[in-house]
């Protein structure tokens, strides 16, 4: 196990960093912050020159790969770092220097333990991507295909594994501090990073991931999902089709090839309603780089790392909010977030709905251009202050991804309208899974199963098993001792131990903005 003077050490530089990119001034200035962790973050930026407009994505990719990950995925928590920092971070981009060839073809070599001309005729040493967990080179199987050849970097996972366990020792101190901290969760923030991380430090999980999405995908016409060539993937190599196509940023390519832009952005938008809605089992990474569009207007996807999954009632609940958001019914929004229990029983299902309607009719009917993001994120956080929601994770990767999805839909239509291209199919799915037939087949099903189940149901009541709300259950987090629960041991300057401890605590929330970036 990692001792505290370990972590705080690793803390301390990382603060440092983030201070030189201006990335802890919003800790000091947001009224939410501990007193204890402003205090520390004016120590740590001491001495360093500090931008006026701060950095945070800057900050974070000199801190190294693990942090680049974090800060993409921190993008997704403007509860939690702020509106400002949120989009700031979305224009991360995980780009590092490539590792040199000679070592990746030796790699490559040691994983499938045999000559890789057996395996591939031609492998460029130029990469077409060097990202903080692995490059990508064009190649040539031995049977004569082109194919795109993903190879993780050489130590990767172990440089991951100990920053990681320096992110859970952080989050574990400052959720322990209470108050807003606690109800933000970020414990269960690095529980979610930590399993995306793993998922995409395994090539064959995201291989599999690949695979899954487009047996999904194969109703979706005008978009699909490269081939995954399983001969030559394994955890730390993955080769997959190699996709001619143009970037779906390169607008003006696209219009001088053709390519009706309207059209291709709401093929993008119903995608994406399809993949979560229908799926439940969507595309997370879904941004610029990672979308292609072929010669006949088909948009194809790469890159599976990230990957969103939705259990089937939290689609139901999902799809009423967006058609309730839609058509207005703000009433039927707030119940549904009581029945999923998002919001405490105590509060008024009435009061709610006003909320909602506060920020919701401001942007009905408008086109995207017209709407202010930030502004509509600030009374969302609000209301979830207001109304004591805690976060819900399994819902923040949908959240990031719909804002991708909506920005490149707008670069390509910046008239799109996201709420009218949405409803038509938020409508008919609704219709479909939760309509009257839907229903009756539901029933005799979930009756059916019932019965089956009897037995084990008294067990469960017996025992008194809490009921499940809207949110799954969170996932196990390590136990994490505290420093200031440690128990007296002889000798220990106690006043320079708990001095650490803090400084330790508020370091993490300088260094990784797991705090209140205002």
């Amino acid at each position: 196990m990692t001792r505290p003077a370990t972590h705080i050490w690793r803390l301390l530089k990382w603060g440092r960093t983030a201070a030189r990119h201006g990335a802890l001034r919003g800790i000091e200035r947001d009224p939410n912050t501990p007193a204890p962790v402003k205090r520390l973050a004016r120590l740590a930026r001491l001495g360093a020159r500090v931008p006026k407009v701060p950095d945070y994505a800057g900050a974070f990719r000199e801190i190294g790969p693990a942090a680049i990950k974090l800060g993409q995925s921190l993008a997704t928590r403007p509860d939690l770092v702020g509106t400002d920092a949120a989009e700031n971070l979305l224009t991360l981009q995980d780009s590092l220097p490539p590792v040199d060839f000679a070592e990746i073809e030796a790699s490559v070599a040691a994983t499938f333990e045999q000559p890789l001309d057996a395996l591939f005729s031609h492998i460029d040493p130029e990469p077409v991507g060097a990202a903080s967990i692995a490059q990508v080179h064009q190649a040539v199987t031995s049977d004569g295909r082109t194919v795109a050849l993903k190879v993780l970097r050489p130590g990767i996972r172990e440089k991951f594994a100990r920053d990681i366990e320096t992110y859970e020792w952080a989050a574990a101190h400052v959720e322990a501090m209470g108050g807003e901290a606690a109800r933000l969760r970020p414990r269960l923030t690095i529980a979610n990073f930590k399993r995306w991380t793993n998922t995409e430090l395994d090539l064959r999980r995201e291989a599999a991931s690949a695979s899954e999405l487009a047996d999904a995908c194969r109703g979706i016409e005008g978009y699909r999902i490269p081939a995954i060539d399983w001969d030559r993937t394994n955890g730390r190599v993955m080769t997959v089709e190699w996709i001619d196509g143009i970037k779906i940023s390169k607008r003006e390519e696209l219009i001088a090839a053709g390519h009706d832009l309207p059209a291709l952005a709401e093929r993008l938008v119903l995608a994406f309603l399809h993949q979560a809605i229908s799926g439940g089992f969507f595309h997370a990474d879904m941004h610029q780089g990672n979308l292609f569009v072929e010669p006949d207007g088909t948009i194809v996807a790469i890159d599976f790392g990230i990957m969103g999954r939705i259990d089937r009632r939290a689609r139901q609940w999902l799809a009423e909010i967006l058609y309730g958001l839609t058509t207005g019914n703000y009433q039927r929004v707030a119940e549904i977030h009581f029945e999923a229990q998002y919001v405490p029983s105590h509060h008024s299902v009435g009061e709610f709905a006003t909320a909602l309607r506060a920020v919701g009719e401001p942007m009905r009917g408008k086109p995207v251009k017209e709407l202010s993001v930030g502004q509509m994120l600030d009374g969302l956080f609000a209301i979830t202050r207001d109304f004591d929601m805690q976060t819900q994770p399994h819902l923040l990767l949908l959240q990031k991804t719909m804002v991708m999805v909506e920005g490149i839909a707008t670069q390509l239509d910046p008239d799109i309208n996201m709420w009218d291209v949405s409803a038509p199919y938020v409508r008919n799915w609704i219709r479909d899974e939760l309509g009257p037939e839907a229903a009756l087949a539901d029933a005799v099903k979930q009756n059916m199963a019932t019965l089956l189940r009897l037995p084990d149901l008294v067990r469960r009541v017996e025992d008194k098993f809490p009921p499940k709300g809207g949110a799954p259950v969170p996932p196990p987090l390590p136990d994490i001792e505290l420093m200031w629960e440690k128990r007296e041991r002889p000798g220990r300057d106690w006043l320079g131990y708990g001095l650490s401890a803090a400084l330790g605590a508020g370091a993490v929330v300088a260094a990784m903005a797991l705090g209140w970036i205002g």
